[in-house]
């Protein structure tokens, strides 16, 4: 495979179960040691794509490339070189974490003493050694989740692919599974595909995103990018919480501000005044209000997360059809 290649190729992918359409056209690259993640509601298209990406389901038509593989033509080829952890992972409860890792590795014909080594070493990795002799069915979801992730780099996969890895646990197991695939992926340069409607987790881990809505791919990118194009003529947010009620309305403090010409819009939002901005003149706007003799109880720059692009991409999609490529 050329390293300059992308390690996921879709082109035009597209999936329809009668007059369903599952998945819309779908084109995305996804680079080596990428951490990019798949959002969007439950029935979007995200676990169809991956299974056509596995070879387990054929598109309608368009093209799955993985690793430099047909996923249609050449299924088995990318199943050595990709790990899936799908969102219900299954083991044999009645054996030990251990156990179950040392049968993965006979699967995929790795020799005995070599297993040992490796499956001795991911356990130490997701921080089961003490558990490897626990029978799993006594395991917690967060503990067999560790598991999984184990079990999917025992035959050291060029790219692991999470389809909702994170169900179930508590948010403390949450942060530490996070963590560990991002560590993961930088140490072993894994290239990660990691699927989930939980918009601030997936801002937490991932390089690139993608928003899928009723099986389309309505944007992709990094966030300050996604950002930049959605918020573009207020890229800037300036929240200022006055000390004793105040309306800014009227004011002359008002007029003051509008006469920036960085300064593209005022407005009240729970006592709090949000200021737009088209350039970061937070100690411009500082200033102004200490000037006018007002006490500053709160001032600060607002960054716009995954919630808010992924809420104005979703109304943008369903009003107007918006579509960036």
């Amino acid at each position: 495979m050329d390293n300059k290649a992308p390690v996921i190729e879709l082109k035009e992918l597209t999936k329809q179960y009668g007059t369903l359409t599952a998945v819309n056209k779908l084109n995305l690259n996804i680079e080596k040691g990428e951490v990019f993640g798949l959002l969007g509601p439950n029935g979007a298209g995200k676990s169809t794509t991956i299974l056509m990406m596995l070879g387990l389901t054929e598109p309608t038509s368009g093209y799955a490339g993985v690793c430099g593989y047909n996923a249609t033509s050449s299924p088995i080829e990318v199943k050595k070189r990709v790990g899936y952890l799908p969102d219900n992972i299954g083991f044999y409860e009645n054996r030990t974490g251990l156990e179950n890792l040392m049968y993965m590795a006979r699967l995929n014909n790795i020799p005995e003493s070599e297993a040992r080594d490796r499956v001795s070493h991911l356990l130490h990795k997701v921080g089961l050694e003490n558990a490897a002799e626990k029978k799993v069915g006594a395991y917690s979801r967060g503990m067999k989740q560790r598991l999984g992730l184990a079990d999917v780099l025992v035959k050291n996969p060029e790219i692991i692919i999470l389809d909702e890895p994170t169900l179930g646990i508590d948010p403390s197991g949450v942060r530490d599974f996070l963590q560990l695939i991002r560590q993961l992926s930088k140490e072993q340069q894994l290239t990660v595909l990691l699927s989930s409607h939980h918009l601030h987790q997936i801002q937490q881990v991932c390089d690139r995103v993608g928003i899928f809505v009723n099986g389309s791919l309505i944007a992709k990118g990094d966030i300050p990018t996604l950002s930049k194009t959605l918020f573009e003529s207020e890229p800037f947010m300036i929240e200022v919480e006055i000390k004793h009620p105040f309306s800014i309305t009227g004011h002359p403090l008002e007029d003051v501000l509008l006469t920036m010409e960085e300064v593209s819009g005022i407005k009240e939002v729970n006592r709090k005044i949000h200021i737009a901005c088209t350039e970061d003149i937070t100690p411009v706007i500082a200033k102004t209000f200490v000037e006018a003799g007002l006490d500053i109880l709160y001032l600060c720059k607002k960054e716009y997360g995954l919630d808010e692009i992924y809420q104005r991409y979703f109304e943008e999609s369903h009003e107007n059809q918006y579509h960036i490529a």
